[in-house]
């Protein structure tokens, strides 16, 4: 890339930056009626303008198809009707949500007579960039409206006709509600010299967050100068525990790993106590068999699928711990008890989702405390891992750091809280 052409980016984005940076002012004074009005809006012009948003998914995946993209990231790129109506959803349901901004919390009074408090602010400028998923855009701009923040958003050249039309119509939404246009810019320019101004400009952007593959997370995170709320893999987990309910257990190690494998919350790796093995994995492999999953193999349970027919195993590679894969494909181990399935998570895991299915209070109560990642789950599914099905009406992205968000990051987690002192006149002796 030559130096013409980053000059010319950071100046472009200069406008933006300053744009977004005057719009914060406004966002974090608006009312809450006014944002609702906003996302209210936005639904209306989604559902009239359904169709010409499903014209301009199509020539993305069209577009993807012809440059190879992998079933999994066209998967992710397509707006289903499934993706339409959850977007439909989640505004309906961060318009429901209350408004964070202005809420004070915690207030105590102290023996000079001071009352102390904490009042809930927005961030200022929020940058997200992000890959393929369009409904991102509608989600990661209707959390940053509602929680009175002005976003810069830059999606993926992939979903570039996606992105442009759901820009669009958010912009007339703004308008129509009174609130300035430049408080949610989508931008368009595919150069990729703009991202590194991006995450270059504290002056302008308050908090960046990437949202896509490692490779994107990791290049952003090793050269942003303004703060990341971020997460690198989505190495999830289920563990089968030896008083496991085995058909409820069945159900959920089959939905976390099949009802979808794109997303970062579906499960990459089954752990299963030594003392059910046998009865479990024969069980679990026949389904997974017949839904022509791959499945690669400690020597404990390669012996004991190996014996079903039909069944794509393979023995597992010191690499297979720790890999993403985002496909029908998922590592198996068998353990002698819960010592061993924490420490194999807390070591291989990204900290992201990882879920206990037992019958076992004490195991349950150990699982939940001494596993370290962001959410962590009894007797159900990995693929809850999300702001929407935690109440959050949408969610920006999971968080695995440990400092200000962590989990599904909602309205709150683009909050900051800033101390308020109430006084009569108190002098400090």
């Amino acid at each position: 890339m030559n130096q013409n052409s980053i000059t010319s980016s950071q100046e472009n984005f200069r406008l933006i930056g300053q744009q977004a940076r005057d719009a914060s002012s406004y966002m974090a004074r608006a009312e809450t009626k006014q944002k609702n009005a906003v996302l209210l809006n936005l639904c209306q012009l989604l559902k009239v303008h359904r169709e010409e948003l499903r014209q301009a998914n199509d020539i993305d995946l069209a577009n993807g198809k012809k440059s190879g993209l992998s079933d999994a990231f066209l998967d992710r790129l397509r707006i289903s009707d499934t993706v339409f109506d959850s977007m439909i959803d989640s505004l309906k349901q961060i318009v429901s949500l209350p408004d964070p901004i202005g809420e004070v919390i915690g207030v105590k009074s102290q023996p000079t007579g001071i009352m102390v408090g904490q009042m809930r602010v927005p961030l200022g400028v929020i940058g997200i960039i992000y890959e393929s998923r369009p409904n991102v855009t509608i989600d990661a701009a209707a959390l940053c409206i509602k929680s009175g923040n002005a976003t810069i958003l830059r999606g993926g050249s992939d979903a570039i006709e996606s992105n442009r039309f759901l820009g669009s119509l958010i912009q007339r939404a703004l308008d129509q509600a009174r609130i300035p246009r430049t408080a949610v810019q989508v931008i368009q320019n595919p150069d990729r010299s703009i991202v590194r101004a991006m995450i270059t400009s504290p002056e302008y952007v308050d908090v960046i967050v990437p949202r896509g593959g490692k490779k994107l997370t990791s290049l952003i995170a090793s050269e942003a100068t303004v703060p990341t709320i971020k997460h690198l893999d989505g190495i999830c987990h289920t563990y089968v525990e030896k008083s496991a309910d085995l058909a409820l257990a069945i159900k959920v190690t089959d939905n976390a790993k099949t009802q979808r494998f794109s997303p970062c919350n579906a499960t990459e790796t089954l752990l299963v106590d030594q003392a059910i093995a046998k009865e479990f994995l024969t069980q679990i492999g026949t389904i997974w068999s017949q839904k022509d999953i791959e499945m690669r193999c400690d020597p404990l349970s390669f012996e004991i699928l190996s014996a079903l027919s039909g069944t794509k195993i393979k023995e597992a590679s010191k690499e297979d711990w720790s890999t993403e894969y985002n496909a029908p494909i998922i590592s198996i181990r068998v353990v002698s008890n819960i010592d061993e399935a924490i420490e194999h998570i807390n070591q291989h895991g990204s900290h992201h989702t990882d879920a206990i299915i037992t019958t076992d209070v004490n195991a349950s109560n150990r699982f939940l405390r001494e596993v370290d990642s962001s959410s962590v789950m009894l007797n159900t599914s990995t693929r809850f891992a999300d702001g929407f099905e935690y109440g959050l009406g949408a969610e920006i992205g999971i968080s695995t750091d440990k400092l200000h968000a962590r989990g599904p990051v909602g309205l709150n987690g683009l909050t900051s809280l800033k101390y308020v002192v109430y006084g009569h006149g108190e002098l400090r002796g």
